[in-house]
């Protein structure tokens, strides 16, 4: 029986809204022992931890484009139209987020500030393997890579147990335009990206999720001054019902995040009590149905269902756990989204599951987890570019600026960018003479 809080104090809000622990120091050591290995022997590494976590001898890394073309032979017709209107979708909701204009603004006469987009040159993706081979992440990364104008796009993937990367992954890097596309997975594939081998070529920034090595890689990696796309972890939900929910969605948007994994976290918070029981009922009669029904249970046990008195705790509530993916099924659902401030991407309505974000309504599924969302947004084409800023004073400009500038520079005690300005102005009063 899944446990009910009622009306739990603030005080006991931040216990509640704390993710699930790891036992990192122990995954952090075998991590760096990864990333040492890799860095140090390249491909060898690759092809021997290949061997030992996959269970397979690989005598290539890189997919042939053979094997790229190929990959629309083994997948249905329905699947790969499936994806292809997925990643129409997803390109549509993208290409207007990337902006060629440059605004020049005079901030003061004669002082010309303009800031210009460049793509990030050389970005790796992450596409997890395994029992849930993830190919609309591979959507989700590669098209705003791609419209981003990013130079060199590389794809790790890990192999199944016949040494291949799933067709639909590979269709899916057809689709976004991914030619370099790699086998290996886990924390030698982000290792072989940040630092590059004899075959993969070392990335400036690494992005997509993987399993807790991957995101302890990404986690180290960062601190050595590799670039990631944001904090990753276990996915998760929360779900924000009134008398209009309807139990069966409920039950069944609660447990499609809960079979993503073990460490996974769903939340339901409502103030109608009936509505959580049979919610709750719901839960337990789909379980039944679900494939992945271990996993799911797991997920459940570290989850909060809870019922509040009152929609301004639910609000204050739901803003200090942050969650990833925010459902509202409520009557003011519109009204009720813009309390909201805290959140990775927010889905609006009883018809409105967080599956269709996962996969083909247009936005990015690659979101800020454990609570991040209050400092980071998901993965957008902004993650693949980069601003230079540039200036450029006119002498008339400089002779305005140059006072403030001086005065500030004294100020901090840096007599070397105040006599910067001061030897320029000597050259002009003596233009002026």
């Amino acid at each position: 029986m899944i446990p009910i809080l009622y009306n739990p104090p603030r005080t006991s809000w931040p216990q509640l809204t704390a993710r699930p622990s790891i036992a990192s120091d122990l995954i952090t050591g075998q991590v760096q022992t990864i990333l040492q290995a890799v860095r140090a022997e390249g491909n060898n590494a690759l092809l021997r931890l290949t061997s030992r976590f996959d269970g397979v001898s690989l005598t290539s890394l890189q997919v042939l484009e053979q094997d790229l073309n190929q990959a629309d032979s083994q997948l249905s017709d329905s699947l790969k139209q499936s994806i292809s209107i997925a990643a129409e979708n997803i390109n549509r909701f993208h290409k207007p987020q990337k902006d060629d204009k440059i605004d020049f603004v005079e901030t003061m006469p004669g002082v010309i500030c303009w800031r210009k987009a460049v793509p990030v040159q050389h970005v790796g993706l992450y596409v997890p393997g395994g029992s849930a081979p993830l190919f609309s992440s591979v959507l989700m990364l590669g098209i705003p890579a791609r419209i981003a104008g990013c130079k060199d796009i590389v794809l790790c993937s890990p192999p199944d147990k016949n040494g291949k990367i799933n067709p639909a992954i590979l269709f899916a890097a057809k689709c976004a335009g991914i030619r370099k596309v790699f086998i290996v997975g886990g924390a030698q594939a982000i290792a072989a990206m940040a630092y590059g081998t004899e075959t993969i070529p070392r990335v400036d920034k690494i992005f997509g999720p993987g399993n807790q090595f991957v995101t302890k890689a990404k986690e180290i990696l960062q601190s050595e001054g590799v670039a990631i796309d944001l904090p990753a972890g276990p996915s998760e939900v929360l779900i924000w019902a009134d008398h209009t929910g309807q139990p069966n969605f409920i039950a069944a948007d609660l447990l499609s995040q809960a079979e993503h994994g073990p460490d996974s976290q769903v939340a339901f918070l409502t103030t109608e009590r009936t509505l959580m029981k049979k919610s709750i009922l719901q839960i337990e009669q789909q379980l039944e149905m679900l494939p992945r029904k271990k996993i799911a249970e797991a997920s459940l046990s570290n989850s909060k269902f809870i019922v509040f008195d009152s929609t301004d705790d639910i609000i204050d509530f739901i803003n200090s756990y942050a969650p990833e993916h925010l459902i509202i099924n409520t009557e003011n659902a519109d009204q009720d989204a813009l309390r909201i401030d805290h959140a990775g991407s927010v889905f609006i309505g009883n018809y409105t599951p967080e599956a269709v974000g996962d996969y083909a309504s247009g936005t990015n599924h690659t979101l800020p987890t454990s609570g991040s969302a209050k400092a980071y947004s998901g993965v957008s084409v902004d993650s693949f570019m980069k601003y230079i800023t540039y200036q450029r004073c006119s002498k008339a400009g400089l002779e305005r600026l140059a006072p403030v500038v001086e005065e500030m520079a004294e100020a901090e005690n840096l007599m070397g960018h105040k006599r910067a300005i001061q030897e320029r102005m000597k050259s002009l009063n003596q233009d002026v003479s």
